[in-house]
């Protein structure tokens, strides 16, 4: 039997231990799903075993964690408690400044009627805070009291992360401008307000639904939690995540709240030791409060309420990206441990055509007859002259452009542009047909005099015409001549020569024509970047971003010409998927009879709405080298970087870094971490100095994430192609079950 000292000893080791397994150092127990898959980085911790919800969850979310001063308010009346399970009561302050105390340890071995106050001291002790109130002045004298009934019990609302120590942390609140305190308080303060819809309760003047509960940590620093249902926490999350301004599609904010719910779900009690649930950046979610609330997301959120992604019965870790390149990572190649089978690489478009589809314009003009390489232009150049009121066939063909232009389509050629030019009709003489002619009856009809000949000298003339049959231009033709070749009017063939006795091909006459309406403006071709087209109609993006977008009608036979290259070829149809360069002429009834469209370097995924689709990032080896850090720390200097292996999308999980003492790797996800890029979606270029070392690296890439689970703009990308959002949601997440849980 020990002696009585040594029992005393023990009764107040015993107490000690119960108090401590109240204190917050114990885990907190959610009756909610859990995560299911292995640990991720140590700073986390793996939530419990999931569990079948039966109710809408409560979320705390850790606003702050290590601060020096807090300040809680409201624009109504604020609520304090620090009782666990007790309803806040009314103080007579809007606001309140909180700062962490160093208090004297609890005394486990006093009688409990002598470690209380009196009333009268609790009241005079109080009384800034609360003269009239009973209720809050038996909260101020329970929250002083070290009796351990004041302790919160596990599963209560106020969850401490503070350890019980000597001396103890805790909190002493304090009246605006006032340096004494109104009152100290070991255990947790939650605070919230009367009206939450009217007057909702205030962390450093940022808005929050639910409660805020304020408390010492072990370091002597204060941290801030919010606790919410779920729902309204998701209203503070779907528009910091998708913004409903720049992505207003309500079925693609759907599928991001069912991402958001899941993760949260999925997630609870990831940060237990520290008091919390999740944080509010992107450690977890990113997540605004209330003053970030929309009227779309709110929809979408009461529109899915309840609903989660589920796998064979329990919430799936939905990690969501912004922007995936095109194409997402099967998800244990950027996560150790995270072999889900719903996070799986997929393509961020609809299968095959069917992405086109409602993006598709058509013509009923029939594609010419060309096939000679020397005609590659043609097409397009009789396109432009014939929306210009040229008289030229419907169909053409090699024959037809390989034979010499007649006197009377020259004619009839010069009398158009100068009707286009507004000069008078210019002298057409027999030698039209012929380079040096046709020439000076261009620059007649565009000018009403010539060009060349008031600009050029003789010595000009002379160095422009330095080609091998120059000599056989004639002399009044001269002018003329050099200045067509100069502004590219006038070309020469292959051999260096203009063959100025021989007539012009049609071809040539053609491209002699357009080129110079071109160049003069008098093609009028309209300008443009287009938006997704649809129902058969060119969209086009206003040019001051701002206003409606533009619908422009396409005429059934209108010429259709698309890029490959630098070249531009004509197309039965096309699509248009938004963000090409277009260029366009309207005809009397202001419909497009002519379109060209260049392809967005963006692409055609469902994500190329995002201006993080592409993007390139330059770094020298010293830089690389410094970002590397440990990862490098024996290689020395940097000499080349290698892509030793990439995953199902293209993304690197396996680079390379050479030096001059040896290699290194980084794998997985910590290639884009490591090296502070956008995506890890990304080739490289290289530059090198003289003595043949690499002086730069290009990394090349597209996307902005992780590149793992649902897409975000891509999301958008297939709500615009008409996805509701279950589909849009099965299109990231391999063979999943949307569930209500709820």
């Amino acid at each position: 039997m020990l002696p009585p000292s040594h029992l005393k000893t023990f009764a107040v080791l015993l107490i000690l231990a119960l108090t401590l397994s109240s204190l917050p150092g114990s885990a907190q127990e959610h009756t909610r799903p859990r995560r299911a898959s292995p640990p991720p980085p140590s700073e986390e911790e793996a939530p419990a075993e999931q569990e079948r919800l039966t109710g809408e969850p409560l979320v705390r979310i850790g606003l702050a964690t290590g601060a020096r001063a807090v300040t809680i308010s409201t624009t109504g009346r604020l609520l304090a408690s620090t009782a666990p399970e007790a309803e806040p009561t009314p103080l007579e302050l809007a606001r309140v400044r909180v700062e962490p105390r160093r208090l004297a340890p609890p005394d486990v071995n006093a009688d409990a009627s002598s470690a209380e106050e009196t009333a009268e001291e609790t009241d005079a002790r109080t009384a800034p805070l609360s003269n009239s109130n009973a209720a809050t002045t038996r909260a101020a004298r329970a929250a002083s009291s070290p009796n351990k009934n004041t302790q919160p019990a596990a599963k209560g609302p106020l969850q401490l992360t503070s350890r019980a120590s000597l001396p103890s942390r805790g909190a002493a609140l304090y009246a605006p401008g006032s340096a004494r305190p109104l009152l100290d308080v070991r255990a947790p303060v939650l605070f919230a307000s009367d009206d939450e819809e009217m007057h909702p309760v205030r962390y450093n003047e940022k808005e929050y639904r639910g409660r805020l509960e304020v408390f010492a940590d072990a370091r002597g620093t204060l941290t801030v939690v919010n606790v919410v249902g779920l729902e309204a926490y998701l209203r503070g999350v779907v528009p910091k995540e998708l913004g409903p301004a720049e992505w207003p599609q309500l079925e693609a904010l759907k599928a991001q709240a069912v991402a958001a719910r899941t993760y949260t779900v999925s997630n609870l009690g990831r940060f237990r030791s520290q008091g919390f649930d999740l944080t509010p950046d992107t450690r977890s979610q990113v997540y605004g409060g209330r003053s970030v609330e929309h009227l779309l997301t709110d929809r979408a959120i009461s529109e899915t309420r309840g609903r989660v992604a589920t796998y064979k019965g329990r919430a799936i870790n939905a990690y969501y990206t912004s922007t995936c390149g095109g194409r997402t990572e099967d998800g244990e190649n950027i996560f150790a441990g995270e072999a889900g089978p719903y996070l799986r690489g997929r393509e961020c478009a609809l299968e095959g055509a069917e992405q086109f589809a409602p993006h598709r314009l058509r013509s009923s003009r029939p594609s010419p007859n060309v096939t000679r390489a020397e005609h590659a232009s043609a097409p397009r150049d009789a396109a432009l002259l014939s929306v210009q009121g040229f008289a030229l066939p419907s169909r053409l063909s090699d024959e037809w452009l390989a034979s010499p232009v007649t006197h009377e389509e020259a004619r009839a050629f010069f009398a158009r542009v100068a009707a286009l030019a507004r000069q008078p009709l210019p002298s057409v003489g027999e030698d039209a047909t012929r380079p040096g002619g046709f020439a000076s009856a261009l620059a007649s009809a565009l000018d009403g005099e010539s060009r060349g000949a008031a600009l050029l000298g003789v010595a000009d003339i002379e160095y422009l015409l330095s080609f091998r049959d120059a000599d056989e231009v004639p002399t009044r033709d001269r002018a003329d001549v050099a200045a067509m070749l100069r502004e590219g009017h006038l070309a020469l063939f292959p051999d260096a020569t203009l063959r100025p006795r021989l007539p012009l091909s049609r071809a040539r006459a053609l491209r002699a024509v357009a080129h110079a309406l071109e160049a003069r403006g008098l093609s009028r071709l309209q300008k443009a970047t287009a938006r997704p087209s649809s129902e058969g109609s060119l969209v086009l993006r206003n040019a001051a971003g701002k206003g409606p977008d533009r619908t422009l009608a396409v005429a059934s036979d209108a010429f259709l010409f698309r890029a490959f290259g630098e070249e531009l070829y004509q197309l039965r149809e096309l699509s248009v998927v938004g963000g090409e360069q277009v260029a366009f002429h309207t005809d009397s009834e202001g419909r497009a009879d002519y379109l060209e469209v260049r392809p967005t370097a963006s692409g055609a995924a469902a994500d190329r709405f995002s201006r993080h689709s592409n993007w390139a990032v330059t770094l020298t080896p010293t830089v690389v080298l410094l970002r590397l850090g440990r990862a490098a720390a024996r290689v020395g200097t940097v000499t080349d970087l290698r892509v030793r292996r990439r995953g199902v999308s293209g993304r690197v999980l396996d680079l390379e870094i050479v030096g001059t003492n040896g290699t290194a790797h980084v794998l997985g996800g910590r290639v884009r971490s490591a090296l502070e890029l956008p995506e890890q979606l990304f080739v490289i270029d290289r530059e090198y100095d003289e003595a043949g070392r690499v002086s730069r690296f290009t990394f090349v890439g597209r996307g902005w994430g992780h590149g793992v689970g649902m897409c975000q703009v891509g999301a958008y990308g297939l709500a615009r192609l008409g996805l509701p959002y279950d589909k849009i949601l099965r299109a990231y997440y391999s063979g999943i079950t949307l569930t209500r849980l709820y």
